[in-house]
């Protein structure tokens, strides 16, 4: 079934690179747009951007980043997915699905076995639609202070074969994505 909102199906692009302005263009010029500014984290930027565009405006986009995390005291590489952005005037269109699923699609060519990403607890329904899974064990991740407890759900999902998380306990080894 297609969309009405859509002439034809939504497409998404590789971004060249993904801008404040860019973000302003989907989510407005508020001042905490994702909704995690209360949780004080350093975050980094994002590698790989993928997009939707919607009549010439850029209304959908999520981030992606290649990450060391040690996970049972051994070290992995991993895909982190993050500054998953719809405009709220778009939402409910399955655009979070296609820039996610872009960014996923991308992360299985990279090698690692697993991507993860960090979530408000009232998004996690839409990740599980998505496929991702709930991780249920504290991640610490590093801050300019040392390591915190991310205060954030964790999600992940495999890249290949349904490749289990590994037990133990989970650091990621740089500032969250």
């Amino acid at each position: 079934m297609t969309d009405p909102l859509f002439s034809a199906p939504p497409t998404v692009v590789r971004l060249a690179g993904y801008t404040k302005a860019d973000q302003s263009e989907i989510l407005g010029d508020g001042a905490d747009p994702f909704g995690v500014a209360d949780a004080g984290l350093t975050w980094l930027p994002k590698e790989d951007h993928f997009g939707v565009r919607h009549e010439g405006r850029l209304v959908a986009h999520a981030g992606l980043l290649p990450l060391r995390m040690a996970v049972g005291g051994v070290e992995t590489r991993m895909m982190g997915v993050g500054g998953v952005a719809v405009a709220p005037d778009l939402r409910g269109h399955g655009l979070a699905r296609q820039v996610v699923g872009a960014a996923v699609d991308h992360a299985r060519t990279r090698g690692p076995g697993h991507a993860f990403l960090f979530c408000r607890p009232p998004l996690v329904a839409l990740y599980r639609r998505l496929g991702w899974r709930t991780l249920d064990r504290d991640v610490e991740v590093e801050q300019p202070t040392g390591p915190v407890t991310m205060p954030l759900r964790t999600m992940w999902i495999p890249l290949h074969d349904d490749e289990p998380w590994p037990e133990g306990s989970v650091r990621l080894l740089s500032y969250p994505m």
